[in-house]
């Protein structure tokens, strides 16, 4: 999960560095920032607890932000970058969507929440990828014009609470939470922080996302961790967690030149945003869907017990001939095998196909299955 492109003598710290060190975490470079990425359990333990109790995440690295009306409503506005129906987004309500270019390929994947407060429903909240935040907010500003305003939150951290026992967690110092249902969001107050909840996730689990001011985020991180079941757990886990989950991360499963029909993510686009054909890439998208993708992203079980990793090339066992290429892949705590992420040609993208990995110049074999490899255990949607 180390970032390569990192200055170790340059990075930014979240406003929850110190207590990492303070718990033996062992801290990486990831996109610009001196992150966790295991404590000293290990990546496996701390996995393998967030499934079965809680685990707590700092993702203050993460990008927040806030469209305002201009010279149109946000929601309108807003829709000249994404494939989303926001216009039908009702208060207290979340959506996942993508940023889209002008041919149709994915400039990110986000979380666009409309605020329940009735002197807030005329905004929406944005939480955007780290590696990716200044790009998205460049590209959001320049498409928005006086439309819309979009304003950062640099002054707020995110903590995200994972596993069965988070709403119980939570639940305790906020009661509000405990009835919400999946992709909602409620402000509420926790322990004396303005805090925005949203029970939502990235590991496949029940759970929450927490932005509170970076003033109250220690307060509220210790006092989660003192919840019995909950653990601090880094990005290594986090990454796992996602990878069995079959989310996608960007940089690795998704990129400018990927489509959301290739991606298998084409339910992103609105029912009323396809009719109108007024998104980014419409018509390439459009067509696209129509004619059916030429390559598709899978979920891949290697044979074995090593894991295979992303750029390895895949092909036909047969053949020998290049089919597609590895995007994420490593071992899954939970499954016990090594599970993977990656694009095939569509001709080999149904489940129980037999390809193979190249892998320091053997093939390996490969099997294609359904994702997720396991299945995500949210609760229900409201």
């Amino acid at each position: 999960m180390a970032d390569p492109t990192g200055d170790a003598g340059d990075l930014a710290q979240t406003p929850l560095t110190h207590i990492h060190r303070e718990l033996g975490a062992k801290l990486v470079p990831f996109a610009g920032y001196e992150m966790p990425v295991q404590y000293p359990e290990g990546i496996v333990a701390e996995h393998l607890h967030t499934r079965s109790h809680a685990a707590l995440f700092d993702v203050s690295h993460m990008g927040q932000a806030v469209v305002s009306p201009g010279t149109r409503a946000a929601d309108a506005a807003l829709e000249a970058v994404l494939p989303a129906d926001l216009q039908g987004l009702a208060p207290g309500r979340m959506r996942y969507t993508l940023l889209l270019n002008a041919n149709g390929g994915i400039v990110d994947d986000l979380m666009v929440t409309r605020p329940a407060e009735p002197d807030a429903q005329d905004t929406l909240v944005l939480v955007l990828n780290a590696a990716r935040k200044e790009v998205d907010i460049a590209y959001i500003r320049a498409c928005l014009g006086d439309t819309a305003t979009l304003t950062t939150q640099p002054e707020r951290a995110l903590l995200a609470l994972q596993g069965p026992e988070a709403a119980q967690s939570l639940g305790e110092r906020a009661p509000a939470v405990r009835d919400m249902a999946f992709m909602t969001a409620r402000r509420v107050d926790l322990l004396g922080a303005d805090a925005l909840v949203t029970r939502s996730g990235y590991t496949g689990e029940d759970g929450f996302e927490i932005s509170v001011p970076d003033d109250a985020a220690e307060t509220v991180f210790r006092a989660l961790l003192d919840s019995p079941g909950v653990k601090p757990v880094g990005l290594g886990a986090r990454d796992t967690l996602r990878l069995e989950a079959g989310l996608c991360l960007y940089g690795h499963d998704l990129d400018e030149h990927t489509t959301p029909p290739q991606a298998r993510l084409f339910w992103t686009v609105g029912k009323r945003r396809r009719e109108a054909t007024d998104f980014p890439g419409a018509a390439a998208i459009l067509a696209e869907r129509e004619r059916g993708p030429a390559r598709l992203r899978v979920g891949l079980r290697p044979e074995g017990k090593a894991p295979v990793r992303e750029g390895a090339t895949l092909v036909d066992p047969e053949r020998g001939a290049e089919i597609g290429v590895v995007t994420s892949g490593g071992y899954g705590p939970s499954v016990g095998a090594p599970v993977a992420m990656g694009y095939v040609e569509r001709d080999y993208a149904a489940p129980e196909t037999n390809i193979a990995a190249q892998v320091r110049g053997k093939q390996r074999p490969c099997r294609v299955v359904k994702l997720p490899f396991v299945a995500h255990r949210t609760v229900a949607s409201g």
